[in-house]
């Protein structure tokens, strides 16, 4: 099987020693970075281009999977989960790790690094690589309603709120009003205050 591997700093080392792990047993691994440590990398891009790589494998009949880490992982799975179709789980344990794959059927997996033992980390790995998506009819009706959402903003029969065109800004400072989607906020430092 193809996995695509990506992290950030906090995770280089851990992703360097998976990769060996996972070649060893005979799979086919893709690095989307870091190539060095880099206390300031943007994890990012490296878990967007893992994750677009992993729903690209599918459309062209490649099977494949997408490990991504960071300190906590949370990051990493928020932007894999922004490829369309790719479902990232995070993972923390052995019952997530197979949970993911049994009842959702993810298509990747995040770990937060600085959260578990490199051993602990793939034994998640490996259980979310070995454990089968049985495709019981609740489950696949389930991420199939995920999809139609994704796609289309709606689900049928069910009671969805239409898309507003709405988004929560990255950084709102307090009593600020949020900014419409026709007029952007203004463009000011991270962690810029009023007050300050």
């Amino acid at each position: 099987m193809r996995i695509h591997v990506a992290t950030d700093h906090a995770g280089l080392d851990f992703s360097q020693q998976l990769q060996r792990h996972l070649a060893g047993q005979g799979h086919d691994v893709v690095d989307h970075g870091p190539a060095e440590y880099d206390a300031l990398d943007d994890y990012p891009s490296f878990c967007i281009n893992a994750a677009q790589a992993v729903a690209d494998d599918w459309a062209a009949g490649v099977e494949a999977l997408g490990v991504v880490f960071g300190g906590s992982g949370n990051g990493e799975q928020i932007a894999a989960n922004k490829v369309p179709g790719v479902r990232a789980a995070l993972v923390w344990n052995l019952a997530t790790a197979t949970l993911a794959r049994e009842h959702n059927n993810a298509n990747v997996i995040s770990i937060g690094a600085r959260q578990h033992t490199f051993d602990e980390a793939v034994a998640f790995i490996d259980a979310f690589i070995a454990e089968p998506f049985p495709g019981d009819d609740r489950h696949v009706r389930r991420i199939s309603q995920i999809a139609e959402y994704e796609q289309t903003g709606d689900i049928a029969d069910k009671d969805v709120l239409p898309r507003s065109g709405s988004a929560v800004p990255v950084l709102l400072q307090p009593g600020e009003v949020p900014p419409t989607p026709s007029t952007p906020p203004a463009s000011r430092p991270v962690g810029f205050s009023a007050e300050s």
